[in-house]
């Protein structure tokens, strides 16, 4: 298995999942808006507002380029491809295409000053929206929410709501997880998993070279234990990475100590542990079903939380680049409104590496396509649920926030391996 992105697993294309192609058009039905503007040039300048208004259907048919830093397509892929057979009349076809979350606000940005945005909605976990954000890159939707998504916040799932505030109206949450900090390792290898803190570092240094996490700005798994370590050692200010986590950088300095490297995404994490090259990895819910749903992992890899523990939650965003073309702007929007639906966020259970994946209220695993129930029947854990109803669900550092705590992380503890 590979790495599609810099925060998610890549999985095979989603063939054997069915696209629901009955669902009822009224989910995402068309807005209306007071007026319609006419077809224009894009504005590709950084510091662009989005138009003023917008007609409700495109003039014709748009073709859509998509680019997944997140692995989001793995749970979005029916939805989108859904939308476009029950709405010819807004997307004609769709691209895609994947890169990791560090290369994306270049990119953009590059397309941006060259006044040749071809990159029309991007999906990303929390590192690529807070580097955008930080930047400048994406289009401020909030002037929408009534026309294209109306009750919005009151849609979401409680944890969910929480998380959209990390988006600052500048991109629309699709899927959500509570995420870790978890544990996987080798029963083999490890009998009885470390429970706390200082259990893990104890472990570590009588096995040195046998836990791993990868590099946070690159990996979920990665940025869940760097932001869930605060809560669990009891800083000053789990929200402050730069005046707050004296206890956590003293942590991971010594925790530096025993780990051999910081791989470049978490997958390799993964087939190091597969390969026994490591017996204990950083995981999260859905990094620990996915990949052994996938056989990348062996499936009689366990998995354990802290006793003290609070979760980490993560979401994916969809952002629309500056630059983008009024046409272009509608037909993604239409897109982003149709993804929200209920009967479309069932396809995010997907094989579970998001669990539970849906944003939005009342998608119960019930109402999941059949593969989904059968792959987290069988390679899900039981007390994930009730974990999650459990224990205290955080939101994931804010935008700027993030980038300033990977960037220390980078520096004090990335750079000296």
């Amino acid at each position: 298995m590979t790495e599609l992105s810099g925060s998610r697993p890549l999985r095979p294309a989603p063939s054997r999942r069915r696209v629901l192609s009955t669902l009822a058009a009224a989910g995402a039905a068309a807005p209306v808006l007071a007026a319609c503007s006419s077809p224009s040039s894009p504005d590709t300048s950084a510091k662009a507002a989005p138009p003023a208004s917008l007609g409700s259907t495109p003039t014709k048919p748009v073709t859509l380029n998509i680019l997944d830093v997140a692995g989001n397509l793995a749970l979005t892929k029916p939805m989108i491809e859904a939308f476009r057979s029950a709405h010819p009349e807004v997307v004609g076809r769709v691209t895609y295409s994947t890169g990791t979350a560090p290369q994306l606000a270049s990119k953009v940005q590059a397309q941006q000053q060259a006044g040749n945005v071809q990159i029309h909605l991007v999906l990303t976990g929390t590192d690529g929206l807070a580097a955008g954000i930080q930047k400048g890159l994406w289009y401020a939707l909030k002037p929408y929410y009534d026309t294209f998504f109306p009750g919005l916040m009151a849609n979401y799932q409680p944890a969910a709501a929480t998380m959209t505030s990390l988006a600052q109206d500048q991109g629309i949450e699709l899927t959500w997880y509570p995420s870790g900090p978890l544990l996987e390792y080798d029963p083999k290898k490890v009998p009885s998993p470390p429970a706390t803190t200082d259990a893990l570092l104890d472990w570590a240094k009588a096995n040195p070279g046998k836990f791993q996490y990868a590099r946070p700005a690159n990996s979920g798994p990665g940025r869940t234990f760097l932001m869930g370590l605060p809560y669990l050692l009891g800083d000053s200010d789990p929200t402050d990475p730069a005046n707050g986590w004296s206890k956590t950088w003293a942590y991971l300095t010594e925790l530096n100590k025993h780990v051999d490297s910081y791989p470049a995404g978490t997958t390799d994490t993964m087939k190091n542990l597969a390969a026994g090259t490591v017996h204990l990895v950083a995981t999260t819910t859905g990094w620990y079903i996915n990949p052994r749903a996938l056989g990348t992992v062996p499936p009689g890899m366990k998995v354990a939380r802290f006793q003290s523990f609070t979760w980490v939650s993560d979401a994916h965003f969809g952002v629309i680049p500056k630059g983008v073309s009024p046409n272009t702007l509608t037909a993604v929007l239409r897109l982003l409104a149709w993804m929200l639906t209920p009967e479309q966020q069932a396809s995010a259970y997907d094989d579970g590496y998001f669990y539970p994946g849906p944003a939005v209220k009342d998608v119960p695993l019930s109402k999941a396509p059949a593969a989904s129930q059968k792959v987290i029947a069988q390679y899900g854990e039981p007390q994930f649920d009730t974990w999650i109803t459990q224990y205290p669900i955080k939101n994931s550092l804010p935008a700027t926030t993030q980038v300033t705590a990977f960037d220390l992380w980078d520096r004090r503890i990335g750079s000296t391996k």
